[in-house]
């Protein structure tokens, strides 16, 4: 078929109809077939991290991966700086196994902080290993050398100059210094400024290629057929119909894991519509209505305390007015925009994949764990996939692909299907929260006691064979439904009260496959320590953010509370917005403060709302951030994070829920499982403090920690009803106001 100009494609439309058109193909996957071949990825091995050229380009390898946060271009201002090259003298590549350091999980907001920090001990290690090349080629001492633009020129001898490219020789077959002197903040020209993100380009105009684009010679297309029931396995299947479709190749069957394989993807989705398919019974999943009752009743494998300051039960007892509060959090799934994709390819005994993982390294041992390989004998290679924040379904598609691969001994790609990647990827834990205050008799704050009900760690400190991979457990190897972890942070109240204790109680085992979704526990718990302190303001008649300055000592904490006051004008009152008093629309305003996990970054939020009194429909009109994280690499690129992350979480605030019916999930799609849209964006004003020459701490997962509470402090100033359970819905708020007791 001949490919048709745009002019033509215009002419051929017609003169009566007005047609949009965008040229998206991406870049053509052969070209980016080829790989690096595999080199030293040992962390203490200067080569592992940096190879210059004889032109002075730079090439930086790393383990992590810009998943969408903007990361490769602060990642390479750090290296260009600590090198003294011109930025666009680098190039990165991430995420390859067989060429990039492993640097852990790519998440936990730590992709700067230890990602870039070890990026930087490399790049100065560099330098000086440079510096002292050229002083032997000079025949100056170091301490006479400077460097710009990667030439290395000497003060005594200004007509003489060498580049890096002229002393790097066969590379620098060095160990990494890890105390090696690092500049100082005060050096800085392109750490600290904003730099176009270097992948917006492509992606704008189409080029950039994504795993969904990327294709091999000879490549397969299969689609895996699973069932929406819980634990359902799988006791026949009839592939007759399948088979008399073109372009149909195979069926795939390994214990409960069953695939079509086709030569093209449509073949492939019709393939598996016709495979007919018996399931036993499953498992009972609890009744939704009575989520959290349930999930406070299940099995508790521990219970640790993670603060405890003075005597609660003396202060409780002997409170003049005490405050409770229950908060709950439902269960949520990651909902990436598009569906999961993986190529694999397994010849000769190994195994190569083109993944979406924020984990290629530790998915290396799961894949191990998955196809009986040797763990050197699998390679991953990541590309860039449509959304994550949290392992979603890419490493599920991943393990799918690498299985069928293997057991066809052809490469293959494996895209799911929109009810798969809602349904079936992991989901977020539930969360209930127990709250209690006491008073004294002049209005102070004199105890505050926690609860929370939080899933059990099963990671085992990040332990990578833990994550509970459908193709590992469809083939007999079931994993514990959790690989979440840490999610005792932030349960900790970061205010000073005199008495204090905050106990988490460690559920044994999910409801649901379970993996981190963005601000894994921090979120919820900053939700109901946040929302429990605005009720502790209105029983105490303070204005909220005047009451949480009083009980702030942090300098830092202080600074963010102030500057979001000022960017969101605040205006001081100790009750509900008396001008929302009258009429249907009533419009408030909400604080929310947190340092994430009570030790890195400052976020302090003012969320300003609409709430429809007659509908129950909450809108967010406005929302003011003040984000202190350290050292700012890149202005822009954290404005950004601030930004993604107050959408994101609006939506998971308002609207997101999975929903299920007897033992099937019945969210499977974007009309049972929504998601915010265009016009119900807010407006979003990030002020940043920047703090040179201080740790650079993460940008990604704290902001999304204040928005909740911050939209019910809100809605609580709007309308004077408290909103104690997310999702906060219509029908939830519509409910709220019922119950809410009557004005005298």
């Amino acid at each position: 078929m001949n490919a048709f100009t745009r002019r033509e494609f215009l002419k051929a439309s017609g003169a009566g109809m007005l047609l949009v058109s965008f040229s998206m193909g991406a870049k053509p996957a052969a070209a980016s077939y080829g790989l690096l071949p595999p080199k030293s990825v040992a962390k203490d091995v200067l080569d592992s991290w940096l190879s210059i050229g004889g032109d002075g380009k730079v090439t930086v390898f790393v383990g992590k991966v810009d998943l969408g946060t903007g990361a490769k271009t602060a990642l390479s201002q750090i290296a260009a700086e600590e090198l003294s090259v011109p930025f666009d003298k680098i190039s990165m590549v991430m995420g390859d196994t067989a060429t990039t350091p492993d640097q852990w999980i790519t998440g936990g907001a730590l992709t700067m902080s230890q990602g870039g920090a070890e990026l930087r001990i490399a790049a100065a290690n560099a330098r000086i290993a440079l510096l002292t090349r050229a002083s032997e080629k000079l025949n100056v001492p170091v301490s006479e050398l400077s460097v710009k633009d990667g030439v290395i020129t000497a003060a005594s001898k200004p007509g003489q100059s060498v580049s890096y490219g002229d002393v790097i020789g066969e590379g620098f077959q060095l160990k990494v210094d890890p105390k090696a002197p690092v500049k100082s903040h005060k050096e800085y020209t392109l750490v600290g400024k904003s730099i176009q993100r270097v992948d917006i380009p492509d992606k704008v105009s189409g080029e950039h290629l994504y795993v969904h684009d990327f294709r091999l010679p000879g490549m397969l297309h299969a689609r895996v057929i699973r069932s929406l029931t819980m634990g359902a396995t799988l006791v026949s299947f009839d592939d007759s119909e399948a088979k008399k479709l073109k372009g149909y190749v195979q069926t795939v069957r390994k214990d409960n894991f069953l695939a079509v394989v086709c030569k093209d993807e449509w073949s492939a989705v019709k393939a598996a519509k016709a495979v007919k398919t018996t399931w036993s019974a499953g498992r009972e999943l609890p009744p939704q209505a009575k989520i959290f009752e349930h999930w406070r009743q299940l099995p508790i494998a521990k219970t640790e305390i993670t603060q405890n300051v003075g005597n609660i039960d003396e202060a409780l007892a002997g409170g003049v007015k005490r405050v409770k509060a229950t908060y709950n959090f439902a269960v949520q799934t990651h909902a990436s925009s598009g569906p999961s994709c993986a190529v694999a390819d397994f010849r000769d005994g190994k195994m190569t994949l083109w993944s979406a993982s924020q984990s290629t390294h530790s998915m290396q041992d799961e894949i191990a764990t998955l196809t009986k390989l040797p763990k050197d004998s699998i390679r991953l290679v990541y590309l860039d996939g449509s959304g994550c924040y949290g392992r979603n379904g890419h490493e599920d598609a991943t393990a799918d692909a690498a299985l069928i691969a293997q057991l066809i001994g052809k490469p293959v790609r494996v895209q799911w299907m929109r009810q798969d990647e809602t349904a079936l990827a992991p989901k977020s834990p539930p969360r209930s929260m127990d709250f209690e205050a006491s008073f004294d008799a002049q209005g102070n704050v004199t105890g505050w006691q926690s609860d929370f009900y939080i899933a059990l760690n099963h990671i085992a400190a990040f332990k990578p064979l833990d994550f509970p991979l459908l193709a590992t457990a469809e083939t007999g190897n079931p994993r514990p439904g959790n690989w979440v972890g840490f999610l005792f942070q932030n349960t900790a109240a970061p205010y000073v009260l005199p008495n204090m204790k905050v106990t988490t109680k460690h559920i044994e085992q999910s409801i649901f496959r379970s993996s981190h979704l963005r601000s894994p526990g921090r979120i919820e718990n900053s939700f109901a320590n946040e929302s429990f302190m605005d009720e502790l303001a209105a029983a105490a008649k303070a204005d909220p953010a005047e009451f949480r300055l009083k009980h702030l000592s942090d300098p830092r904490a202080l600074d963010v509370m102030k500057a979001v006051m000022k960017a969101s004008n605040w205006q001081t009152r100790s009750g509900p917005n008396p001008a929302s008093a009258q009429g249907n629309i009533a419009k408030g305003r909400g604080i929310s403060y947190v340092r994430y996990n009570n030790a890195i970054t400052y976020v302090a939020t003012v969320a300003e709302v609409e709430v429809d009194r007659t509908t129950g429909q909450i809108t967010v009109t406005r929302v003011c951030v003040a984000h202190d994280c350290g050292q700012i690499v890149n202005p822009d690129g954290v404005i950004n994070q601030v930004e993604g992350g107050v959408i994101q979480t609006v939506s998971r605030t308002l609207m997101e829920e999975v929903k299920w019916t007897g033992n099937q999930v019945t969210s499977v799609d974007w009309a049972t499982y929504p998601i915010l849209r265009f016009p119900e964006v807010p407006k979003v004003i990030t002020t940043l403090i920047d703090r040179p020459g201080q740790p650079v701490w993460g940008a990604g997962e704290q902001a999304p920690t204040t928005v909740p509470a911050a939209i019910a402090n809100a809605v609580y100033d709007a309308i004077g009803v408290r909103l104690r359970t997310i999702p906060f819905t219509p029908a939830s708020v519509k409910l709220a106001i019922s119950q809410a007791p009557k004005a005298a």
